[in-house]
């Protein structure tokens, strides 16, 4: 299971790299509106810009791809037997918390420190 985990996250990484660069590599829609308004033919000013060419079926196949293998890893992640026991068994497996020493401050005594605020606390 580590092993096709692996394997996914490869092509899940080499997909997103591909994807951005194929993004970037092509340019937008508004360099064809640009060209119309001055020198340079465009195919069409503000219509279809005709069938779609390589970079932008390429682009999209890997978004394909990318989306596949994004669900292949949510689900390779959530299906993967866990090596430790839920928060509750932990809590519960756990020492108990030993009792603070009866020898401390107690409710009506007045602290050893003479210099101490405590005294003037109304109870």
């Amino acid at each position: 299971m580590e092993y096709l985990f692996s394997v996914v996250l490869a092509v899940h990484i080499l997909a997103a790299v591909s994807v951005i660069g194929l993004v970037l590599v092509q340019h937008g829609k508004g360099a064809d509106m640009g060209a119309a308004f001055g020198s340079g033919s465009s195919g069409s000013l503000f219509g279809a810009t005709g069938s779609a060419n390589f970079l932008s079926r390429a682009t999209a196949v890997l978004a394909t791809v990318f989306f596949v293998t994004s669900l292949s890893l949510a689900y390779l992640a959530s299906s993967a037997p866990k090596t430790t026991g839920s928060v509750m068994e932990d809590a519960v497996r756990s020492a108990p918390v030993p009792a603070p020493p009866s020898g401390g401050v107690e409710q009506g005594k007045v602290p050893a420190n003479p210099d101490s605020k405590a005294k003037d606390i109304p109870r």
